[in-house]
């Protein structure tokens, strides 16, 4: 048996989302966009899609990356069907204009955020980070991302993830592996 996950209109519950995805949400069109809390035990995405029977390809991943050019560390999101893992190092690193990407560190990823590891969602992030986003994932009628918090989960659509982080649509940026779950 799984557990059931209460969706409600995402602006109904702010105390669910950090303040940067609230700050995202106000600022656009959130009428598609529901947050459902969850135990923080089980953000993970593998664990979460196991106890609230989510498909890992309903569920989206975003990793925070990093690349420095001319000494000037540039960021990025990637953002991915939980079926995948992020070409950071092929299309991401090309798209942010660097010689070499890499995961961004734990305490980096969240200062810069103002997310929790493992909630870090691609809505609210910093103006001037790319976000790119997988083609799976931009035409996906829903899916579900972090809250920017381990307590919830947001469920919208493709179009509207893309609309609301002002993502860059990109065709492989996702590629398939046998093991698919991880981050959050």
């Amino acid at each position: 048996m799984t557990d059931q996950l209460d969706y409600a209109p995402a602006l109904d519950r702010t105390d669910l989302l950090a303040p940067p995805v609230v700050e995202a949400l106000r600022g656009g069109d959130a009428s598609g966009v529901r947050v459902a809390p969850v135990d923080p035990s089980a953000a993970d995405t593998a664990e979460f899609c196991a106890r609230y029977g989510v498909g890992l390809d309903e569920s989206a991943n975003c990793v925070v990356v990093v690349g420095r050019r001319e000494g000037i560390e540039r960021y990025a999101a990637c953002v991915v069907l939980a079926t995948t893992r992020a070409d950071v190092n092929g299309a991401g690193r090309r798209l942010l204009g660097v010689r070499k990407a890499s995961f961004a560190p734990m305490e980096t990823a969240v200062g810069l955020t103002g997310m929790e590891h493992g909630g870090i969602t691609p809505v609210g992030l910093p103006a001037d980070w790319l976000v790119l986003v997988d083609a799976a994932v931009a035409s996906s009628a829903s899916v579900i991302v972090g809250s920017g918090t381990r307590t919830a989960k947001l469920r919208l659509s493709g179009a509207d993830l893309v609309a609301l982080s002002g993502g860059q649509v990109v065709d492989g940026l996702g590629r398939p592996v046998a093991s698919a779950g991880g981050g959050g």
